[in-house]
């Protein structure tokens, strides 16, 4: 591991420990050339997960992009950022299941999957993100997606 302020190609780990719930390994490095102290993190790489887009194209599996939807959806709404953060990953995490169970990847899939975890965090953000999910046209689309909430 390279230092990042003097770039010596040697660095000497100090601690590590589990971080992550025990899905990562964090560890604290020392340069022993300038001395500077910094913290590495040390993730299993997974496969690369695929979502088949509408248009019939494939492109990877993006949790920042999931995550910048949420984020929008939820915008003026009393949401923090880390627990956006958490549904973008509990997201991967079930779409990560539906692969691993053979199934395909779809946007629809993955916009669902949003839709299920949006539901029990903000109503507001619901009905945000299924009117652009859904491509709701009228009033009538949000009185239904309405009721539908009310309903669950």
């Amino acid at each position: 591991m390279h230092c990042p302020v003097c770039r010596h190609d040697d660095t000497k780990v100090i601690d590590s420990r589990p971080a992550d719930e025990g899905s990562a390994i964090r560890r604290r490095r020392s340069c022993p050339e300038c001395a500077y102290r910094f913290t590495t993190y040390e993730r299993l790489e997974g496969a690369p997960l695929m979502v088949l887009k509408r248009s019939g194209g494939r492109q990877p599996f993006d949790r920042t992009k999931v995550a910048d939807g949420i984020r929008s959806a939820c915008k003026g709404r009393p949401v923090p950022d880390q627990m956006v953060d958490e549904l973008a990953e509990a997201v991967e995490d079930d779409v990560r299941l539906e692969a691993a169970a053979g199934k395909d990847v779809t946007s629809s899939l993955v916009g669902h999957c949003v839709l299920e975890r949006l539901r029990n965090v903000d109503e507001v953000a619901y009905m945000r993100f299924a009117s652009v999910y859904k491509n709701f046209d009228d009033a009538s689309d949000f009185r239904r997606e309405l009721a539908l909430l009310k309903k669950s």
